[in-house]
């Protein structure tokens, strides 16, 4: 076994690397951008080297100045993670070159079965069922639409050498396939350095199963069962559990050896993981190999009680595999969800920005538990519009799949993450949506249940407003608990009056509008009155665990957050966002009238503009491409008009709501507003 060990990758993935070598006793080594200088995964490990700029072209994507990290630190071993280099043939071919061990496939491994086209060619002669479509290299834009004409619409456009969604369109329309197809090149080449895509039939309402293989240099490989990874939104997984529910011994069987018959046809070691594409009636298709260890490996370390990370290090070190095929079982049930820092009322564009709160209910990190959390930012760290945007994986495990699915819906609620945009209450409406529960599982799931993912804002609960003006009080002078007798009276700020009485009224704003709570004390006793109802007795009491109230014959319970006005109030699973309209406040904070102007979703880089001062456009023009997170944004015209100011040029990077363009409405929609 080697000694040393650079993992090139960042984020979680690095902390979970180095979480098992720590625990067998490997020197691990960290490789960091300015942009990660301080970020936790530096810290974890036990020596760290700065590699570049905050691009990943300047730092993760480096092969030499990895190798130059490698070298400088005494490392034998490179462990990539996912993503950046992690499935780059020319990156383990160097490894190899160097004299370091690469801990992942050969490089003619990864070339094989890295590009979905070559990876697809190859199952074709071994007789692995394919979805129909165009595979090979081929790629001016009016041949590859004569193909999509072929295969019948819809149609699935696909980065050849990547994954994770990126470089993926959905095209309906013969009509829309050639501005898909050039969205799809320049993303898949940002994200992959390679603008070859491929394109296949688009199954209608089809489950997303992947098996996890594991072959070592002795010949051996087995498969250690399968995730389900259907639940997705914009063709990234959002959801995986393990093992797939309705599952039959049979097919798991079919499709395992599939996979390993699929990995034994390139000579695999290490990782990997076969992906299907399965139809309602059964039927499943070779999808692609991911020629890594996937994000999300955490679910079938529970259901198998394997360490996969240390399966990696001891197969790379040249030791068989430690468990045989049928020494591998099934045990309990899984479920990961990935929480991100994204909007999902805003077609889940990213969220970047500072985590003022993040806390978790009580788990283990980086190894199997009830309750898991791999994460590899802290409180205080920000999310940057460099890298994937994910917070953490959620990673729960119990005797059966309601039990999971129960667990994670109280671990989903009990967390509080404030200061941007998260998709943790999305996950939690979809744990409790009847396709999630029932479980009707196919990569449909989203659109279907849009109803109950996507709710209509409902005013703040009264109890919530109470919790918000137990935490205001102290602005009013009231530090008292308003429960009487828990202090001296002359250490008391309650609000005590001439007369004893006391009135305030405090300006909430939720989503629905405008909230008012008139807050009294009359001889010791609290009253409060939400908008126009009637006065309720009112108690509360803070402690280090966040506030109870009393408020009429309701007790309730929760945490607030407060950041300057704004206010994040966490109770009985929910988190509700309020604003303060502290009058005093506002009147120093007035913000300029940017009507009419056409403004950045999420912070990221201008790609290309459309359109020219003068310029008379219709509704749905595209106007902007941005990028955030190596994935394309197309901005279009809310409505007929004429460009009268472009503020930004092609390559500046922009903040989330600053005005791109200041567009005129014509004058038929000036005389509808």
């Amino acid at each position: 076994m080697f000694d040393t060990l650079l993992i090139a990758n960042r984020g979680e993935i690095a902390c979970r690397v180095a979480a098992t070598a720590r625990r067998m006793g490997i020197r691990t080594v960290a490789v960091y951008s300015d942009a990660d200088a301080r970020a936790r995964h530096v810290q974890a490990c036990d020596l760290a080297l700065r590699i570049g700029g905050p691009e990943p072209s300047e730092s993760y994507l480096r092969v030499d100045a990895i190798l130059d990290a490698a070298r400088r630190s005494g490392a034998q071993a490179i462990h990539p993670g996912y993503g950046f280099l992690s499935e780059n043939a020319g990156f383990a071919r160097a490894c190899q070159e160097a004299g370091l061990i690469f801990v992942g496939p050969t490089a003619d491994a990864i070339a094989a079965m890295g590009s979905k086209s070559a990876a697809k060619t190859l199952m074709a002669k071994a007789n692995v069922p394919l979805v129909p479509g165009y595979h090979g290299d081929r790629q001016e834009p009016d041949f590859l639409q004569e193909q999509a004409r072929a295969i019948g619409y819809p149609v699935l456009i696909k980065a050849s050498a990547g994954g994770g969604g990126k470089g993926m369109r959905t095209v309906e329309r013969d009509e829309d396939f050639k501005a898909a197809l050039a969205s799809c090149q320049r993303e898949s080449a940002a994200s992959f350095g390679n603008s070859q895509v491929l394109i296949e039939r688009y199954l209608q309402k089809p489950r997303h199963i992947e098996f996890q293989i594991f072959g070592d240099t002795h010949g051996q490989c087995v498969y250690l069962f399968e995730r389900d990874c259907s639940t997705q939104r914009r063709h990234q997984k959002v959801i995986e559990e393990a093992p797939a529910p309705g599952m039959t011994p049979e097919r798991r069987k079919a499709m395992g050896e599939a996979a390993v018959a699929a990995a034994q046809a390139v000579g695999y070691v290490g990782a990997g993981t076969v992906e299907f594409i399965v139809e309602p009636d059964g039927r499943f298709y070779f999808m692609e190999m991911n020629t890594r260890l996937q994000v999300e490996h955490p679910i079938t370390e529970a259901i198998t009680g394997q360490d996969l990370v240390e399966w990696q290090l001891r197969v790379a070190a040249g030791e068989p595999l430690p468990l045989q095929q049928s020494d591998l079982q099934i045990h309990g049930h899984a479920i990961e969800t990935r929480i991100y820092a994204e909007n999902p009322a805003n077609d889940f564009l990213p969220s970047i920005g500072h985590l003022d709160v993040l806390t978790w209910p009580d788990h283990v990190n980086f190894k199997v538990g009830p309750l898991r959390v791999d994460g590899g930012v802290r409180q205080g760290d920000t999310i940057s519009p460099y890298y994937d945007p994910m917070i953490a994986k959620l990673i729960v495990y119990a005797d059966d799949r309601e039990q999971a699915r129960q667990r994670m819906q109280r671990a989903l609620g009990a967390i509080c993450c404030t200061g941007l945009h998260t998709n943790i209450a999305f996950l939690g409406r979809l744990m409790s949506s009847h396709s999630f529960a029932a479980p009707e599982l196919d990569t449909d799931l989203i659109e279907r249940e849009r109803a109950h993912l996507f709710p209509t804002p409902q005013p703040a609960a009264d109890t919530v407003l109470g919790l918000t003006a137990a935490t205001l009080l102290p602005d009013a002078g009231t530090h008292a608990t308003g429960a009487p007798g828990t202090l001296p009276p002359w250490q008391l700020a309650d609000g005590w009056r001439v007369g004893g009485h006391y009135a305030r009224t405090l300006t909430l704003q939720d989503t629905t509008g405008e909230r008012s709570l008139q807050l009294c004390r009359d001889t010791g006793v609290w009253t409060l009155a939400v908008d126009t109802g009637k006065p309720q007795p009112f108690q509360w009491q803070r402690s280090t665990d966040g506030i109870r109230i009393q408020l009429g014959d309701t007790e309730a319970q929760g945490r607030v957050f407060r950041h300057d006005l704004h206010l994040d109030v966490f109770s009985d699973g929910e988190r509700t966002t309020l604003q303060w309209q502290d009058p005093i406040a506002l009147a120093s904070t007035q913000e300029d009238d940017t009507t009419g102007g056409l403004t950045a979703p999420m912070p990221g880089k201008i790609l290309s503009v459309a359109v020219a001062v003068g310029d008379a456009v219709k509704k749905g023009t595209p106007l902007v491409v941005m990028e955030a997170m190596k994935m394309e944004h197309s901005i279009e015209a809310p409505h007929d008009g004429t460009v009268q100011e472009i503020f930004y040029a092609v390559g500046d990077q922009v903040t989330e709501g600053v005005t791109l363009i200041a567009l005129e409405a014509a004058p038929a929609e000036q005389k509808a507003r």
